[in-house]
């Protein structure tokens, strides 16, 4: 029995048709912040199969976990009609990119030797001098280094990670489409940093004390021995903290743009938005926040005009695409 042409077209056109209503049935829950996810790990996958001699040894695990996660949060999304209100699952489903952060943060500094042997920091130190006549990062502490001052720089640097539980928690509480809102915004400022770190590897001051990264300065610009922080600083509860915090979770290479400066002026749009009395005092901690990236030393000056620049530009296009993909589920 012979099939005609027309039969084996209406065949083809009939499985394309099957596969694109199957494909709109699998991710017509999707919101703005799944797909955004879902692409940022695509994209960090392909780079880790790209670059699999630098990345090193446990590429072929990094590139598996990737795939799960991503088969994982889709499960999630398909399913969540079957979620109860209230439940740890539907919870989940709307919280789910907060605890990916880490890990996303932390393999920047793996991945951002896959294009590039070494880093960007020689061209920012030498803009900076020509910029500013001297390394902001360092004289600023050694213009203020009392004890006092050197604290309340680091009790504002800290600020950043309780303004994204703090808000979240709140907005959670309050409202579900806000706490929606805000995670999927903050989500997308985070990925672009991320994005820019992979591709534009850049250590901060912190490569000027020798041992932080396999990576040596041109003559020019290297000190014959590294800056010495104030034992008044050093003295201090949050100095301390702050160390045990960048010796566990620090990633080289992602400072450029800050994105502590962009993620915290990111929440500051939430507080306007949503939680309008904390607005001004929210405000200025995101102002200490922007001085003590530079203050303690773990950000270029131009790393926080990056950042303020970063978060307006992601906060407008994030803004319009979440309410093109609002999911209406999300109550």
């Amino acid at each position: 029995m012979t099939v005609s042409v027309n039969q084996k077209e209406g065949v083809q056109v009939s499985f394309l048709s099957r596969a694109k209503v199957a494909f709109y049935e699998a991710i017509k829950n999707y919101t703005f912040i799944d797909y955004a996810t879902q692409i940022y790990i695509i994209i960090t996958t392909i780079i880790v199969l790209i670059g699999n001699s630098k990345v090193g040894n446990y590429w072929l695990l990094l590139a598996a976990i990737h795939i799960s996660v991503l088969c994982a949060i889709h499960l999630l999304i398909k399913n969540e009609y079957r979620f109860k209100k209230g439940s740890l699952l539907e919870f989940l489903r709307l919280y789910y990119p907060i605890p990916l952060y880490i890990g996303f943060y932390r393999e920047t500094g793996m991945l951002n030797q896959v294009f590039f042997s070494g880093y960007f920091d020689p061209f920012f130190i030498r803009l900076e001098e020509r910029l500013f006549g001297c390394q902001p990062s360092l004289k600023f502490m050694e213009m203020f280094p009392g004890r006092i001052i050197s604290e309340i720089f680091y009790i504002s640097y800290f600020s950043y990670y309780l303004m994204i539980a703090g808000i979240g928690l709140w907005l959670f509480l309050k409202d579900k489409k806000q706490f929606h809102h805000f995670v999927s915004i903050v989500s997308f400022v985070f990925y672009c940093c991320f994005l820019i770190y992979i591709f534009l590897p850049v250590v901060g001051p912190r490569i000027l004390y020798r041992g932080v990264v396999e990576f040596a300065l041109p003559p020019d610009i290297a000190l014959d021995s590294p800056p010495v922080f104030p034992e008044s600083v050093q003295a201090g509860i949050f100095y301390k903290i702050m160390a045990i915090i960048y010796d566990c979770f620090e990633a080289p290479g992602a400072a450029f743009p800050s994105s502590h400066v962009a993620v915290a002026l990111t929440t500051v749009y939430f507080s306007f938005r949503y939680l309008r009395q904390i607005r001004y005092f929210h405000l200025v901690l995101a102002i200490l926040l922007c001085a003590s990236t530079v203050y303690c030393r773990y950000h270029y000056l131009v790393d926080v005009f990056a950042g303020a620049i970063t978060a307006l530009i992601t906060l407008n296009i994030g803004n319009r695409l979440y309410f093109r993909f609002v999911n209406k589920n999300v109550q």
